[in-house]
């Protein structure tokens, strides 16, 4: 058997490790589960389990993030390897965890909370944040409720509990895809429904971002809030492109 080598966390004030390896690949260690190779050694997590899927196409891809790497290790930079080794360590404990704060977004949900005014931003929140209502309430058979401007609005516990028991039937992975997703847009009908269909990606990252590109429109682009918009999405097209190599 392989020795393993350690995917190390990249703490504040702690200089990142070196790259020590010469070239990334996958290997089929057992069954089904490819392990991902630095040389002739398994990459291990923080945890020292093998860094290891039975998604194939997700150890290529794992694999991909080590072989860019220069002369550092710097996992912030390698979003699909934090996100399965996330899963490989926590997903016994931390599944419960994962589920109720997914649960938390919905039910103070991005796309449930419209503006009042202007009519131009009520009419477009309308158009591009409805059909993921609708489809999100076809699909659990439970509605959600709207509200305008500053009023909270309540989701019902018929519509909680569809959520709750979709949640509980999805794989770790697919589950921590959700909520990272769920965290970057603020809304966890959005990210259920990049879970179902992850190539719409754009057009759902566009759609959590819906009032930040309304006022770019009317006041310009700021370019701090330019960087932090950059930077989210990188890390929603790595939620989604998670999503798509565990489904």
């Amino acid at each position: 058997m392989a020795q393993g080598v350690k995917v190390t966390r990249v703490a504040q004030n702690i200089p990142a490790p070196k790259k020590f390896y010469e070239k990334a690949s996958t290997e089929k260690i057992e069954g089904d589960v490819f392990a991902v190779m630095l040389d002739d050694r398994i990459a291990k997590t923080p945890k020292r389990h093998p860094l290891a899927t039975r998604s194939h196409e997700l150890s290529l891809a794992i694999a991909k993030e080590w072989e860019q790497v220069d002369e550092v290790i710097d996992t912030t930079q390698m979003p699909l390897t934090k996100l399965l080794a996330t899963v490989i360590d926590l997903q016994t404990e931390a599944r419960g965890e994962w589920t109720q704060e997914v649960l938390n977004f919905l039910k103070s949900d991005l796309v449930c909370y419209r503006a009042i005014e202007p009519t131009e931003l009520v009419n477009r929140q309308l158009d591009i944040w409805t059909p993921y209502i609708e489809d999100w309430q076809s699909r659990f058979g439970a509605a959600l409720k709207t509200t305008a401007g500053i009023v909270a609005v309540s989701q019902s516990e018929e519509a909680i509990n569809a959520a709750r028991l979709h949640l509980e039937g999805l794989s770790s992975e697919q589950l921590l895809g959700v909520k990272a997703a769920t965290e970057i847009s603020g809304s966890a009908v959005l990210a259920m429904a990049l879970a179902e269909a992850p190539d719409n990606r754009d057009d759902i990252f566009i759609a959590s971002r819906l009032d930040e590109l309304f006022q770019e429109e009317r006041w310009g682009i700021d370019g701090e809030a330019k960087e932090r918009e950059q930077n989210m999405r990188r890390d929603f097209m790595a939620a989604a492109q998670f999503l798509a190599l565990t489904s």
